[in-house]
């Protein structure tokens, strides 16, 4: 069994709900009603897909526990946790910029950081070889008192402390390639050298002010985050750049015992609210290649956690690409908007980005 992927799911994630709106806002004013950005389609139909495809028959699924307050608070402040329950249960509310909390998306919430718990327990306990969750609401926004950007409790930031307490782990590595600045998973470890968090995102986009190349984090945490600015319009091949010069020595050099990936498929060249360029053959390639460290420094322990991506259309391909290369096994789906690998230039503007990125994590690492 432990050559196997694991898939966490549970149909309650798809009944979270943010409402009707446009893009990332709150219909209202002038802003006609119409499907919010972050809905339960793109999630839903990577299961579907997953599905209909029959490559669900290659993966172990494994339902998802809920987590309990005590967990949640290990990222979380006490006021903070009980103000998402109270909104839950009048029906709803604004829980920070952007964090919508519909009915139940309490107890919804509390099996989104448990589904990837439950991956934590069964990556290391050895009953899979690694695993995906596709849990919602999303985590990596969420700060310790306040929701930002769809999340309400940060999942992998909590998994990641629960893995530490319950495991004994010494060295964990988290890569946010979402598109978006992973800014809730920065502030949790950015006084801890036992965490490196690594993350590549598309420069000043969101949140603002946060996922500048010059901070590396406080205190003992100094020169253990890593921020990857990259220019709109990168694409495959700009990013595998990135991964060459910077992401790969230094989680090599971390030699981490766990690897976890908050895994945004927002930076895809369909994605309404991002302005990469990735393909689901740019997915699979970055997949492969943390698949690949995960094998030589911690035993093929690895944890995908799903975060955004806001094309209906085209997040499930890239999705079925990651887990592709975490399973080992060809699906047999090709990507239908025919894009494979993008192998055109870098561009030197692309180029600058990640060399500004390496001139500063020099002070840290050998790169």
């Amino acid at each position: 069994m432990k050559e196997m992927t694991g898939f966490i799911c549970d149909e309650s994630y798809f009944w979270h709900q943010t409402g009707n709106g446009a893009l990332n806002l709150s219909s209202g004013g002038w802003i006609q009603a119409d499907t919010h950005a972050e809905n339960p389609e793109t999630k839903r139909r990577v299961k579907n897909l997953l599905e209909a495809s029959k490559y669900m028959d290659e993966l172990h699924q494994i339902s998802p526990r809920s987590a309990s307050r005590t967990e949640i608070s290990m990222n979380h402040e006490t006021h903070y946790i009980d103000k998402i329950k109270e909104l839950s249960d009048a029906g709803g509310g604004d829980a920070g910029v952007h964090a919508i909390v519909g009915p139940d998306s309490f107890e919804i919430a509390l099996k989104s950081t448990g589904g990837t718990l439950t991956a934590v327990e069964a990556v290391m306990e050895e009953k899979v070889q690694n695993a995906y969750a596709l849990v919602r609401p999303p985590g990596h926004h969420a700060e310790p008192e306040e929701g930002m950007g769809f999340c309400l409790f940060n999942n992998v930031a909590i998994a990641a402390k629960y893995a530490r307490q319950k495991y004994g782990l010494k060295r964990i590595a988290i890569l946010d390639w979402d598109v978006h600045h992973g800014n809730g998973t920065e502030t949790a470890f950015e006084n801890d050298n036992d965490v490196l968090f690594i993350s590549v995102h598309q420069e000043n986009i969101f949140p603002k002010n946060r996922g500048d190349i010059t901070f590396t984090g406080k205190g003992d945490g100094e020169g253990y985050n890593v921020n990857v600015e990259l220019p709109a319009g990168t694409g495959d091949e700009g990013y595998l750049h990135a991964f060459e010069e910077l992401i790969e020595p230094i989680i090599g050099q971390f030699a981490p015992e766990l690897i976890f990936i908050s895994a945004g498929q927002d930076a895809s060249r369909f994605d309404p609210i991002g302005r990469m360029l990735v393909t689901s053959n740019g997915y699979f390639e970055m997949s492969q290649r943390i698949k690949k460290l995960a094998e030589k420094h911690c035993e093929g322990r690895l944890i995908a956690c799903h975060e955004g991506g806001y094309s209906t259309a085209y997040v499930p391909f890239c999705t079925l690409r990651i887990i592709e290369a975490m399973r080992g096994k060809n699906s047999q789906v090709n990507d239908p908007f025919k894009l494979g690998f993008h192998e055109g230039p870098i561009y030197p503007h692309q180029r600058e980005a990640v060399k500004r990125a390496v001139d500063i994590q020099r002070s840290y690492w050998e790169l």
